[in-house]
């Protein structure tokens, strides 16, 4: 090819500044490229509009890249040799008159120097990968960046990524394979990439790792431009027309076909300019393609992708900004959260002062039900707590039955242990009283539990309190912690206190005068009622006293029941002898058991037992409204209300001192480097934004 190009004249270059597009626009994107690089690995990314060159080793990546460029300036050989992406900003800008150095490069790597020998920028990229990837074929994703300025260039961003390989070499990893593929896939993924799949013409074009990779990333072909090589050398009698044309696998960028360098046209010292007169004669000579000019050439390919660029641009500009905004924000919230340094003690108490005072205020907000925070999903702060003291603990104790864990032989037992060694004439009321502070007892530990889970859900309130400044100061925190816990448990004092006397005073005080209170005569109608309603529907109990009919009879008078009769009513006193003519053998009793329990009910203990579980059951209701309604207010009051009103005065006499604002107001160690890291970020994404805005203000200008 190259006694052919030679005849040709060298006028056939690369575009001239008045073919450009976007003068200002692409290269306002690759300012923006610069701004943004210095940000770190631990952000999220902002994937900026640029143009991804993906091929496998051999493909001519290389040859097409500079040919758009229209130097040489890449490192080659046999095995891979694009290590590492390069990204490659191109910036056309005109030759100033009288200047010599018309086109140049400069590294980010080596900022203010400039490389006028684009042997010199190749042998720095060489240099720059070893630098990295180590001497021996391994690969690396940390990228080089490189712009060349210079007028014989259309703007755009291109990255060049290694080459997809199958065959790992020299210290390359099993896996190469994959981690190339993983590494491609990681640029071409992002929704602002365009996609350029080279691809050789002398190699089964259906089967391209490119084309494939591609539509993998972009299963529509909205992004992807198809560049088809060496075809030249393609078979003779054979051409890549339906290609071209986008009727094997189509594309909606469509495709370029180009033809490059031959490695003996390099060795020869091939210029670009001779390499492009030859394409231009071959597509200009060649049946096929003289017919389809405007889908071939290098010219034709740097104009596409300059053109798809600046429309691309003008897609993407609306959410890149919104991007952009967001990430700003994002990162100011973090600058305020660490403040800026102390130095004077004036400011030390200025900002503890002003700590406490937003902690105590948010910590009433959500108490209150005023926190800015509200959650929609679930019950938080207050609410929480007024469903402990109503939905939990006041529900649960009107559940709850008096006698549930009496049976009627206890009942019974405790009226016969209440008469002791005569029979009562009376219904007794010891064995009510007995059994009703019994069960007012039980109320002790529901009432200590409810507050137990209100003082656990004022802690968790306190550890949900969300002060942005508190964040910086982690010695303030921990002490602002374990003084809250302090000031809870002192607040639980007093309220269980209460708690304990309001059971002990229902315990040590029956009052049977109460008016809601059901009474001995109501008591004995209802037993008089069940008695009658079981008689008539089960055999009745054991007679020994019937019931006279005209008779009843109330709390505290004789009993209704009449009196029992006593089984040594009749008898002689013991150890006395009746003496008759023939004396019988001696009849012995049986011992009376270690633990005695009554065997049979009679009716009358039968009613006893009803009227004692209703006298139980009605004076236990007085008692648990009593104590539903007065240990909420109890908790409230001594442990809750109290909390909010004492806390802030507690942490000023706890924590404001001057000797301790040092202590209490240290960083952590890491927080200065991040406060001017974030600094430097915000000020990054500030510039960033102005400069979105300039292109913004062009795009509506060339509108």
């Amino acid at each position: 090819m190259g006694e052919k190009a030679m005849e040709v004249h060298s006028s056939a270059t690369t575009p001239r500044p008045s073919m450009t597009f976007g003068s200002s626009l692409i290269p306002m994107i690759n300012k923006l490229q610069d701004i943004l690089a210095p940000v770190g690995s631990d952000r999220p990314q902002i994937s900026l509009p640029q143009v991804a060159v993906v091929g496998s080793q051999s493909s001519g990546k290389s040859s097409v890249l500079e040919a758009l460029v229209g130097r040489d300036f890449l490192p080659r050989g046999r095995d891979i040799c694009t290590r590492r992406p390069l990204v490659l900003m191109l910036e056309n800008r005109a030759a100033v008159p009288g200047d010599e150095h018309t086109e140049w490069g400069e590294f980010r790597h080596l900022p203010g120097k400039r490389f006028y020998d684009f042997s010199a920028i190749r042998h720095e990229i060489q240099a720059e990968t070893d630098r990295e990837a180590g001497l021996n074929k391994r690969v690396s994703d940390k990228q080089i960046r490189l712009k060349i300025i210079s007028p014989n260039v259309l703007n755009m961003t291109l990255v060049d990524l290694p080459g997809i390989t199958k065959v790992p070499v020299g210290d390359q990893p099993r896996d190469i394979e994959a981690m190339v593929r993983k590494m491609i896939m990681g640029y071409i993924i992002q929704q602002n990439c365009i996609i350029l799949a080279v691809s050789p013409a002398n190699s089964d074009l259906a089967t391209s790792d490119a084309l494939q990779m591609a539509r993998e990333a972009d299963a529509t072909g909205f992004r992807t431009i198809g560049v088809i090589t060496k075809l030249d050398i393609m078979d003779r009698g054979t051409d890549a027309l339906d290609f071209l044309l986008g009727k094997i696998i189509p594309l909606q960028l469509g495709y370029v076909g180009v033809v490059n360098r031959s490695q003996e046209d390099i060795n020869r010292n091939c210029g670009i300019a001779a390499a492009l007169a030859y394409e231009e004669k071959f597509f200009n000579r060649h049946l096929v393609y003289s017919k389809l000019l405007d889908h071939c050439g290098m010219p034709q390919l740097a104009r596409k992708l300059n053109q798809i660029l600046e429309q691309h641009i003008r897609r993407v500009l609306p959410d890149l900004k919104a991007r952009l905004n967001s990430q700003m924000v994002s990162v100011l919230k973090e600058l305020q959260a660490y403040g800026l340094p102390l130095e004077s003690k004036m400011d030390q108490g200025m900002i503890l002062l002003n700590i406490l005072t937003k902690y105590c205020e948010a910590y009433a907000a959500m108490v209150e039900g005023k926190s800015q925070e509200m959650s929609t999903k679930e019950l938080s702060g207050g609410a929480r707590i007024h469903y402990i003291l109503q939905s939990i603990f006041v529900k649960s104790l009107e559940g709850v039955d008096p006698s549930d864990d009496l049976t009627d032989d206890d009942i019974r037992t405790a009226i016969q242990n209440a008469s002791g060694a005569k029979n009562a004439l009376f219904v007794p009321e010891v064995p009510f009283e007995i059994l009703v502070r019994r069960q007012i007892a039980r109320l002790l530990d529901p009432s200590c539990q409810c507050l137990r889970f209100v003082y656990d859900e004022l802690v968790k309130i306190s550890h949900d309190c969300a002060v942005i400044e508190l964040q910086r100061f982690p010695v303030l925190r921990k002490h602002m912690d374990e003084i809250m816990i302090n000031f809870l448990r002192e607040g639980v004092k007093p309220a269980q206190r209460m708690i304990e006397n309001l059971i002990e005073m229902e315990v040590d005080c029956i009052n049977t005068s109460h008016p809601c209170f059901i009474g001995g005569k109501k008591a004995s109608e209802l037993a008089m009622q069940e008695l009658k309603a079981q008689q008539g529907s089960r055999p009745q109990l054991n007679k020994e006293n019937p019931v006279s009919s005209g008779s009843t009879k109330t709390w505290g008078i004789p009993s209704v029941f009449g009196n029992r009769t006593s089984a040594a009513q009749s008898g002689t006193p013991f150890g006395e002898q009746r003496h008759s003519e023939s004396m019988p053998s001696t009849i012995n009793l049986r011992e009376p058991p270690s633990i005695l329990r009554p065997v049979e009910t009679t009716e009358n203990e039968a009613a006893e037992i009803i009227v004692t579980k209703s006298l139980l059951k009605s004076y236990y209701d007085i008692v648990r409204k009593n104590i539903q309604d007065l240990v909420p207010k109890a908790i409230m009051h001594f442990l809750v209300n109290s909390t909010i009103k004492n806390l802030q005065t507690g942490f000023i006499q706890k924590l404001y001192r001057e000797n301790l604002f040092e202590e209490l107001l240290k960083e952590h160690d890491e927080l200065d480097s991040k406060r001017k890291c974030d600094q430097k970020l915000y000020e990054v994404l500030k510039q960033s934004l102005q400069t979105l805005e300039k292109v913004e203000f062009d795009v509506s200008t060339q509108t």
